[in-house]
């Protein structure tokens, strides 16, 4: 019997169909789990043995390691989780991923999934329907089970017979007493196979369909899943290259740890091999899911002890190129990395949080500029000009984002939180022209040759040190927890804010009557004292958005 390319084609789609259910089906469960997913991480993580079942749980729940470590990843990207604490949550999900191969196995090898899938989906077909989100994603996650074991199902018919093929058989009973070459030729062949279908689970699917219909051995089998742990890692490394150096180091430490996992394993392959067959199990695809979970448990316990030297290593692999190098982009938003709603909106509000240091490094700029009257003033000028630019584009980018963020479902308090972050960020942007404006203004005044007069430099200087420590203020609310934050030390800071700013002005205007201060200088002046009351009133804004009532 001939295997012609419609029977290909039959077989790359039942692939497609298999990867498209669990790809709706995952997706279906963390809608519904959303929240509670970033809780468990964010509450479960203090410890690495905790981060170990935190990550094997989230992984069983889901059915996807490459989302479970790109959700990882995204949340060290977003400051959610350290680098450390992913260690155990991404070493958990190498345990987690191995329920799939169990599932797959016995329900979709051994059981007639196909009737029992369809009538699951024809059930919560009607829910998708429903007004409640809940229900919605609740039908999606059925419908994605349904469609992965229908996939399946066609996967099994559609794979050639190799009875009928003696040309591969031939070629496959090369391996029939496997050597080192070989195991590694086959771990080879298993990760390129997870690269292709993006899936590991869909790679133990084929696995465990080629062992089923005897076109490999256990031991090459077991090499294939050995190669599809390291597979799988580069769905986290593909999504870390648009993070940062954090995100980055994470999804290092994944495809570090896996590599050296399957090394030392691969050298001691006769001995598990021989303690699976001693268990006196007939079937080969039977075989492979103990093998598998064997294998990731005991990696787990052997290499958890030595996550200090991976740290260590993924540091020289991933080095930092500085705090000037990493401000000039988003650190924290990537459109790259997989996430529900409601991490994308803690991913927008800790990029504020990095905006309101750049702020911070701003006024810093424009008080020395000010007061301290360097002999670097152009260096300083073109550093505030530089700072500026940038968050106008962080301005332009952190609202981009939300406004994808908003075209998503999401609940009446999100929808008001992407309101209340759009506040924000355009408060923080008019900070930053305010700071460059300041800027220019010292220039005109050191142009016209003169410095701020002592009568009235401290006072100036007085307003800048109220309006920076309004900044503090700020910058400190915008790391808590919105329901945690108090405002009224920053209402008290303000009103302390504009009541300098009517006594300097108050002042200008009776230096300027005694022709102490030019009118030039004293316009100048207003203008300095005005603009350092304006950056008072943005603050202020920004307080009051982080707390709703704006």
């Amino acid at each position: 019997m001939e295997y012609g390319i419609f029977d290909f084609l039959q077989l790359v789609g039942s692939l497609g169909l298999f990867i498209y259910g669990m790809k709706v089906m995952s997706e279906g469960i963390q809608k519904i789990a959303g929240t509670q997913l970033r809780v468990i991480l964010r509450s479960m993580t203090s410890n690495k043995f905790l981060g170990i079942v935190t990550g094997f749980i989230v992984t069983a729940l889901i059915q996807s390691s490459s989302a479970a470590t790109v959700m990882v990843v995204s949340f060290v990207n977003a400051g959610l989780l350290t680098l450390v604490e992913s260690f155990g949550v991404i070493m958990g999900a190498n345990i987690g991923t191995t329920i799939t191969i169990w599932i797959v196995n016995y329900l979709g090898l051994k059981v007639k999934m196909a009737p029992i899938a369809i009538a699951l989906i024809g059930l919560s077909f009607p829910l998708l329907f429903a007004k409640k989100a809940r229900l919605k994603n609740f039908a999606e996650f059925i419908i994605g089970f349904g469609i992965l074991f229908i996939g399946l199902t066609f996967l099994k018919d559609s794979v050639p017979d190799i009875k009928s093929s003696p040309e591969i058989l031939s070629f496959l009973n090369q391996f029939a007493n496997p050597t080192f070459l070989s195991r590694l030729l086959f771990v080879g062949v298993g990760t390129i196979l997870t690269i292709v279908v993006q899936s590991s689970s869909a790679a133990s699917a084929i696995t465990l369909i080629m062992l089923a219909e005897g076109w490999i051995s256990f031991e090459l089998g077991a090499a294939m899943i050995l190669g599809e742990n390291i597979g799988t890692t580069i769905t986290a490394n593909l999504a870390a290259l648009v993070a940062n150096v954090h995100a980055k180091r994470a999804a290092r430490f994944h495809f570090v740890f896996n590599a050296i996992g399957v090394l030392w394993i691969l050298l001691l392959m006769p001995f598990f091999v021989n303690w699976v067959d001693g268990l006196n199990i007939q079937a080969a695809n039977d075989k492979l899911p103990i093998f598998h979970t064997m294998f990731n448990i005991t990696n787990v316990l052997f290499l958890m002890w030595f996550t200090d030297i991976f740290y260590r290593i993924v540091l020289k692999m991933v080095p930092s190129k500085g705090e000037e190098d990493e401000e000039f982009r988003l650190q924290y938003i990537q459109r790259g990395l997989l996430g529900t709603p409601e991490m994308m909106l803690a991913e927008a509000k800790k990029e504020t949080q990095t905006y309101g240091t750049l702020l911070t490094k701003m006024l810093g700029n424009v008080i020395y500029l000010l007061f301290e009257n360097p002999k670097d003033r152009e260096a300083i000028i073109e550093k505030i000009r530089k700072r500026e630019e940038i968050t106008d584009t962080l301005e332009i980018e952190i609202a981009d984002f939300l406004s994808k963020v908003s075209e998503d479902e999401m609940s009446t308090e999100g929808a008001n939180r992407v309101q209340y972050l759009m506040s924000i960020i355009n408060d923080m942007e008019r900070f930053g022209d305010i700071c460059y404006e300041l800027s220019v203004t010292n220039e005109r005044i050191m142009k016209l040759g003169a410095n701020i007069s002592n009568n009235v430099r401290d006072e100036i200087k007085e307003l800048f040190d109220l309006v920076n420590e309004q900044l503090k203020l700020t910058n400190v609310n915008l790391r808590k927890r919105f329901k945690e934050v108090d405002i009224k030390p920053v209402e008290i800071n303000e009103k302390r804010i504009n009541e300098k700013r009517t006594e300097l002005q108050k002042l200008v205007f009776r230096s300027m009557e005694r022709q102490t201060l030019s009118s030039h200088e004293g316009i100048h002046y207003m203008n300095i004292i005005n603009s350092a009351e304006r950056l008072g009133d943005h603050l202020i804004n920004i307080n009051e958005s982080i707390v709703g009532v704006r």
